[in-house]
């Protein structure tokens, strides 16, 4: 019989921790171990105790969960997963836990909300399993972004991103690889609505070209990345020579909205598959790997991070299995490679 995943929890609310532990008593693969109702209580018990995953608050009293999130993973780098009030307001801290080394973040239930609660149950064991499983690494400080040269090679194709558990880290590591004068670059993160926003200025701030949220009608064009905004699917439609973004409120696809799926196939229908790079960076799941396939088998070059950089080797691992991929690559070197692959016409 496998070991069960020892769970530490980590609320300043009594009524969250009851919560919690009732949902994980229904998980046969997990044992919660204890918990804490401050970060003071939680570090004893992690010595004493040796969770191997971590629910952590953000907002908690002595010490806040970003402080302790950073002391962690500096020292003793585990599986967390934030279980916070998610808004718009909060997204920072939480984009923030991921830059600490958060393995994924979820949001607490409404009061009284059943089908949510339902949700939030089924949603809290499929990420406590994954962070079981997931590669953590030492946080050894804020990167800094050295501006990389303009390429005095021009670019013949434009780059498609998708992404997914540990995917903001992975973009912001990758386009930190990326000239200003960059091919047109498009990303689907599986992200939230009340992230997206924040995700896109953050990396806007830090780094040399445009990132932007996407937008009705938005210009897909050299220089400029663009991210699909969260709960909406990124699709494409022409408009006389230009290619602009088109946000589309359908259902969910592969359990996603945005789906890397949706983004790669309407691409397709807009631009040559010969005219385009895929890359598909860490993340859970499936999503995106048939389309990329599909665009493989059109003529598209298709790179998929490789295991080892991966914080979870789901995605990438589902399109390399269906034989959509030409080359697995390091997430260190796989800027270099997607902006080689776009200077090659044809």
């Amino acid at each position: 019989m496998a070991e069960k995943i020892k769970v530490l929890i980590v609320d300043d609310s009594a009524l969250i921790r009851q919560m919690l532990k009732e949902i994980f008593a229904t998980i046969d693969e997990v044992e919660v171990v204890g918990t804490a109702a401050d970060p003071y209580i939680a570090r004893d018990k992690i010595k004493r105790l040796n969770p191997d995953v971590l629910t952590l608050d953000v907002e908690m009293p002595r010490m806040n969960g970003l402080q302790f999130l950073g002391n962690l993973m500096r020292l003793r780098p585990m599986p967390v997963v934030m279980v916070s009030t998610l808004t718009e307001a909060g997204a920072p801290e939480t984009l923030e836990a991921l830059e600490l080394g958060a393995v994924d973040f979820i949001a607490k239930p409404k009061a009284q909300d059943q089908a949510e609660f339902q949700q939030f149950a089924a949603s809290l064991k499929e990420k406590i399993l994954m962070a079981s499983r997931a590669r953590v690494r030492p946080y050894t400080g804020e990167k800094k972004v050295a501006p990389q040269p303009v390429s005095k090679i021009p670019y013949y194709k434009w780059i498609c991103i998708g992404s997914s558990t540990g995917g903001t880290e992975a973009i912001r590591e990758l386009l930190a690889g990326v000239p200003v004068n960059c091919p047109p670059i498009l990303i689907t993160q599986h992200i939230p609505g009340v992230f997206s926003s924040s995700f896109a200025m953050r990396l806007n701030r830090a780094l040399p070209m445009e990132v932007l949220e996407a937008e009705e009608g938005m210009e897909v064009r050299p220089g400029r990345v663009i991210i699909a905004r969260g709960d909406y699917h990124l699709t494409f439609r022409k408009e006389g020579a230009r290619v602009v973004c088109q946000l589309n409120d359908g259902e969910r696809v592969n359990r996603h909205k945005p789906s890397v799926e949706v983004m790669f196939d309407s691409l397709q229908q807009q631009v040559p598959a010969n005219k385009l790079v895929s890359v598909m960076l860490t993340g859970m799941g499936r999503d995106g790997a048939e389309a990329m396939q599909r665009l493989h088998d059109a003529g598209a070059v298709a790179l998929a991070q490789d295991e080892a950089s991966c914080v979870v080797w789901g995605m990438p691992k589902a399109a390399y299995d269906l034989g959509a991929v030409d080359e697995l690559v390091s997430l260190p070197n796989m800027a270099a490679k997607m902006l080689k692959a776009a200077q090659k016409a044809g």
